[in-house]
């Protein structure tokens, strides 16, 4: 479908960019669905961390439509659920996650190849694994695809799922070093899964070899992946509706596709029916909480593409986010920090003074004492560096488009993917307590 909006459309009418093809089951990935009711399972299960007290649902809720509702999570040390989660006192956290909790919405679709705010996976045929990691070459086989190797990073990880150094065995060997292989992080997670009956079954059911060779970190990492995949699977919104001339967009929501694809600007990065062009843009946004650093490191600072890539021209660039459900998913920004959809629009439209305009009332931190999150912001020299990286021109819009605006994104709104298909199961083979 080539559409042409704008003439007569009403608000900011006057031209816009061709709409996208509809999405069709051809554009997903097909979906193992026995193994998607495992992944189901081990979604919500908290055995898959180190101390056996954070699930990958904590930070990506259906609740808060696949993030956590907050700026900044907080991982391994935390207790409760979105921005009512706290400190535990018998284990605080050491510091807050760098990054805002992506949603999961559309992770099966073929055309992702390019995955977390900084693309540090993505797609490569030369590599071993099929697509590229920071474990390079260490990397093993057997991972499906990239939605399945992105499920290794948060179980690694101190903050987010592992524990600190000397809490539990997994923390033990990330701190040593041992990932792959026999006594490995991974293979002590798989022990973990593997002694449980009902995860045995079900995967002999999911993956026949397993009867044999036994399961694998690979083989939970693909059922989580099988799980995201159908879970959240967008497109069945109003704007899918249009797309598909079956109930056309009218008044403000048509309206706001009209200034979404023409006099706005949205489509310019924000293309193709998943609304991103999957490319780095540097935006100027507020950068709060502790940065991207690795564990020598001693600043707050998060420079984005930049640290995969190496190259100065990605300094502050951010991946262009998928805008399905968009107006459920906030706090928004790479940062998280806008509470207010319509703040985060209007900094967005204008990036050179995103910064400068800032109120740091928008940001959701639970409270977390002992750290600083305001390293970058209060030091005009760091604020300054990120703000002249911005990119693209500022574009003004009036009230009443930016009203239109915000019905066009709130028809992206999918009633099936925030529900789920599957939803929150009853229980866990683990027994452990699930997050609701």
């Amino acid at each position: 479908m080539t559409l042409i909006l704008g003439i007569g459309a009403g608000v900011g009418a006057a031209w816009a960019d061709p709409l996208p093809a509809p999405l069709a089951d051809a554009d997903y990935l097909p979906v193992n669905r026995a193994a998607a009711e495992i992944g189901q399972l081990l979604f919500y299960d908290p055995i898959l961390s180190g101390n056996r007290n954070i699930s990958c649902a904590t930070c990506h809720h259906p609740k808060f439509a696949t993030s956590d509702g907050v700026s900044l999570s907080l991982g391994e040390g935390g207790q409760g659920l979105g921005p009512e989660r706290s400190v535990n006192p018998a284990n605080p956290p050491e510091q807050r996650i760098p990054r805002n909790a992506p949603a999961l919405f559309n992770m099966g679709a073929r055309e992702i190849t390019v995955l977390f705010h900084d693309g540090r996976i993505e797609v490569d045929r030369t590599r071993k694994a099929g697509f590229r990691t920071p474990l390079e070459d260490e990397m093993v086989t057997g991972f499906a695809g990239i939605l399945s190797g992105q499920t290794m990073f948060p179980v690694l990880s101190q903050d987010e799922m592992a524990g600190h150094y000397s809490e539990n065995e997994v923390s033990r060997a990330v701190r040593q070093g041992l990932i792959t292989g026999p006594g490995g992080a991974w293979d002590l997670i798989a022990a973990r899964v593997a002694a449980l009956p009902a995860y045995e079954a079900g995967f002999a059911a999911a993956y026949p070899e397993t009867a044999t060779r036994g399961i694998a970190f690979t083989d939970i990492s693909n059922a989580v992946a099988e799980f995201m995949a159908f879970e959240w699977r967008s497109d069945t919104s109003a704007y899918d509706a249009h797309l598909r001339d079956e109930t056309p967009l009218q008044g403000t929501a048509a309206e706001g596709m009209a200034l979404f694809y023409g006099k706005a600007g949205c489509s310019t990065c924000h293309s193709g029916p998943l609304l991103t062009d999957h490319g780095f843009h540097a935006m100027g946004q507020p950068q709060l909480g502790p940065g991207k650093a690795a564990r020598f490191e001693n600043h707050a600072r998060d420079e984005g593409r930049f640290r995969v890539t190496g190259d100065a021209d990605a300094l502050f660039a951010f991946r262009t986010p998928s805008l399905r459900n968009v107006t459920r998913t906030g706090p928004w920004g790479h940062a998280g920090a806008y509470s207010d959809l319509r703040a985060f629009l209007t900094a967005h439209l204008d990036p050179d003074s995103a910064i400068t305009s800032y109120d740091r009332g928008q940001a959701v931190l639970p409270d977390l004492p002992g750290v600083s999150d305001w390293r970058i912001l209060d030091d005009p020299a760091a604020s300054a560096e990120i703000a002249v990286r911005a990119t693209l021109p500022p574009v003004s819009l009036t009230t009443t488009e930016m009203e239109a605006l915000l019905a066009f994104l709130t028809a992206l709104e999918d009633p099936v993917a925030l529900s789920g298909r599957l939803g929150i199961p009853d229980r866990v083979p683990s027994g452990l307590s699930i997050d609701r």
